[in-house]
Order: C-alpha cells, then structure tokens, then sequence
C-alpha cells in the first residue's frame, strides 16, 4: 500500500471477521483470515505446489511521541497485535522531541531507551500503514507531533503518502480529556495528505460497552487515562490497543491484494 495502490474490500463479506456476539474477535487464529488476506492455504500453483510467500513483510509504522510512558505502553502492545498477523509487522518509532533537555529534565520527564529509533519524514513513504499515537494537549495532540506533520511539507506536496491507511491512540489526563476529540481533530492531517482514516468503530465488542472499570479509548482508536501522570495502563487499555494493531495489520493485508497493484493501476499521479 505504501508503494502506491490498494484494493477496495468487498461489501458482500466481512473484511474483519469480527463475531456476532460482539466479543472481541481473534482472526489471526481463524481460517477465515486466510481468505481475507487473500492467501488461502488451500490455493497451489498450476503445477500442485503451494504458492510461494512473499519475499517481504508489509510494514505498519507505530509512530508516536510519548512524555511520561503512557502512549509507549500502547505503542508496545498494538505492535504486539501487529505481529500477529502473518506477513505484517509493526515498526516502532519516536519523533523528535522539541522542548530543551534542561525543560525535560524540570518537568521530571524520563529519559527515553534507544531501542526505538526516531523517525525520519523520509521513512515514512516506506510504510504500508500508519498507526500514530500521542497525548492530548487541550483536546488537540501535543505539540511534538504536530511538529513532525508540519516538517511533511514535501511528503505532501507530492502526495507521497495518499491512499495509506492510518489510525490514532491516544493518551488524556481525564476522562472528559479529549480521548474522542484528540483523534478527531488530527483527522485533518490525514486529509491533506489524501490518506485513509481507520477508526476501530465497536469492533473490539464487549470490551467496548462494559462499564465496570474505567476504561480509556473510543470509536475513534485505542487510549489510555493517565490521571496525574502515576496511572498505568489497565489491562483493558491495553488488550484494545493490541486489538486495534490487529484490526489494521488485517486492514493492511487486504488493501494490498494484487488487483489494484497492476501496472498502471497506480491511485496516485505520477510527478
């Protein structure tokens, strides 16, 4: 998808798999993801042997910025459900951070490891999908990621990342904190750029209508409530965001199935 060109899935099936019970589905262990995906194990070549797999997996690049921990907690998880689709798999990157270390060092933010990488604007047309995660800050996203949309310029201009599908995850201080509205206004980055908005709708099931724990997260994607900044993320929280990796690692797949990846058949212009 990432390299210009996908396929419209079709209304006669669910692309998903998602169960009627409205329990939150487990396509990577049901035969029907296979025939999502387009890759049926029953299908064989003219001469008897099975298809040959791909040579390289698609990518989803989780790109996120996190201050405290909290949205890193996501990130990690939701690449776990990436995974977990055969022939997907999850990126894990940081933008760059704008304010001085000595402001960071004051706010008692800490250090970030350096097993994830900091992103470049020039990865990202290497992605088959995006999943980009990040605090609210009065509603809106935190300005570090703002900053790394707005250094896309160029991505833009040419429409390099038209027609890749992209998701949010957020992180608010409270419950009336954004969790819907962060997502929501950030849609409009996505359209500039002509990319697919994914929301995960209800498909999480049950886990999205009980109303026994406090719960971060919408229709919208994945969140998590940090409260004064001393909150974990609930396993609930979490077990959405690895949902949420799975629902767009499967998205992904059927996107890319051949017949709009013929010659030609490119959705966007050439420049």
């Amino acid at each position: 998808m990432g390299k210009g060109g996908g396929c419209v899935p079709s209304k006669k099936k669910s692309v998903l798999g998602v169960t009627s019970d409205r329990e939150a589905p487990n396509p990577a262990s049901d035969d029907a993801a296979d025939r999502v995906s387009g890759t049926d194990p029953a299908a064989t070549n003219q001469d008897g042997a099975p298809p040959a797999a791909d040579k390289e997996n698609l990518r989803i690049f989780i790109v996120f910025y996190s201050m405290y921990g909290h949205v890193e907690g996501l990130a990690r998880r939701m690449k776990k459900g990436v995974d977990g689709i055969d022939g997907v798999e999850g990126v894990l990157f940081r933008v760059p951070e704008t304010l001085p270390p000595e402001v960071l060092e004051q706010m008692k933010v800490p250090a970030k490891g350096d097993d994830i990488p900091v992103i470049s604007v020039e990865d990202l047309p290497e992605a088959d999908g995006f999943l980009f995660g990040f605090p609210t800050r009065f509603g809106c996203m935190a300005a570090q990621m703002k900053a790394f949309f707005d250094s896309t310029g160029g991505l833009w201009r040419d429409q390099k990342l038209a027609g890749v599908p992209a998701g949010f995850f957020v992180s608010t201080g409270t419950q009336g904190g954004g969790q819907e509205t962060t997502a929501w206004t950030a849609i409009t980055q996505l359209a500039h750029h002509g990319m697919l908005y994914v929301p995960i709708g209800y498909t999480f099931g049950a886990g999205m209508f009980k109303l026994d724990s406090i719960r971060g997260g919408s229709p919208y994607g994945a969140g998590v409530y940090s409260g004064d900044g001393t909150r974990e993320p609930s396993e609930t929280e979490l077990a959405l965001a690895e949902h949420q990796g799975r629902y767009m690692a499967l998205l992904v797949k059927k996107f890319a199935e051949p017949c709009l990846l013929a010659p030609g058949n490119s959705i966007r212009e050439p420049h």
